[in-house]
């Protein structure tokens, strides 16, 4: 065979791989999702979902439904962290949001009292902080992060810019040293504090899915929750795996004659995929934010159990 032959045959395996791959990748993604109700607007809705960014930039138009947090820089903005690298105890973190145009952003709109909401969570899903960082002139925010453990943390830069779109950021920080992987039982009830929070209702990929989180003391239902960040209570989920994000605000808002302080808190959240989600309750009572932690499976995913010897193993779990 001619050289110019085989450099016309490797050209069109190349092709046919190329294609191949493609065909693969549009089999499993981007996630197709329906737009949820609400989010940063005070009502409910489950913001990770994807925001549906429609600023300039080859990101968002390329993958407009992916779900909120898997990347670092979408629909023309990105998180620039000032290290990646973080210090077991009590470290500084830094970082700016540049925008289209490569300057960092100055201007955010206040969405939930604040105008930048931080999640900092290890990658086994342990060590979960919601934080309000504060920005400097120059667009620089810093906030105190409390990292218990050696790992690799993903950190969440979840905001608003001034007159554009809900954005959620997201990008990895190291903390050196020597750690254990931790897993997660499934899990539909969360002590906390000597309160007792349990979550009803089921994760259905792709659509609107109501849940209920009740809390408990003692044995008594709590009904004086206290409002924290305009709302009886902030959900948070990240799917496992690759953590994709969604925050989720409750249905009301205290104040509206309507909602009432508890002890139930309404949710209404989408899930992009069938699978495991990590799922993070903070909610304020007698002048303490606590947070509750559940592990749950959506219908119709294998959920994981633990076996005697330690071991996991999956069963069907789904309904009907």
């Amino acid at each position: 065979m001619s050289t110019a032959a085989k450099l016309s045959a490797y050209g069109a395996v190349l092709a046919l791989v190329a294609g191949g791959a493609w065909a693969a990748g549009s089999a499993v993604g981007p996630f197709a999702v329906e737009a949820a109700p609400g989010g940063h607007d005070g009502t409910s809705g489950a913001e990770g979902t994807g925001h549906g960014d429609d600023h300039s930039g080859t990101v968002a138009e390329t993958a407009p439904d992916q779900p909120a947090g898997l990347a670092s820089s979408r629909g023309g903005y990105t998180l620039t962290p000032t290290d990646t690298t973080l210090t077991t105890g009590t470290d500084y973190f830094s970082f700016r949001v540049l925008g289209p145009d490569g300057a960092a952003v100055t201007a955010f709109d206040v969405e939930h009292d604040k105008r930048m909401h931080l999640i900092a969570i290890r990658r086994d899903t342990s060590g979960f902080r919601h934080v309000h960082p504060e920005m400097a002139p120059d667009g620089t925010w810093t906030v105190p992060l409390d990292i218990p453990e050696a790992g690799s943390y993903r950190v969440f830069a979840d905001f608003k810019p001034a007159g554009g779109e809900a954005t959620t950021l997201g990008v990895d920080l190291d903390a050196a040293g020597p750690f254990e992987p931790r897993t997660f039982a499934p899990s539909r009830v969360a002590e906390v504090d000597g309160y007792r929070v349990r979550l009803d209702g089921e994760l259905v990929p792709g659509k609107s899915s109501p849940v209920k989180l009740t809390v408990t003391k003692d044995g008594a239902p709590v009904t004086d929750l206290q409002p924290y960040l305009a709302a009886y209570g902030h959900l948070v989920a990240l799917r496992e795996g690759d953590l994709a994000y969604l925050h989720v605000h409750p249905e009301g808002a205290p104040g509206d004659g309507k909602t009432q302080a508890g002890p139930e808190i309404a949710f209404v959240a989408q899930v992009p995929s069938a699978g495991g989600y990590r799922l993070f309750l903070d909610f304020q009572h007698a002048g303490v934010v606590r947070t509750a932690e559940f592990t749950v499976t959506t219908e119709g995913a294998p959920a994981r159990t633990s076996t005697e010897d330690g071991h996991e193993e999956e069963e069907e779990h789904g309904h009907g």
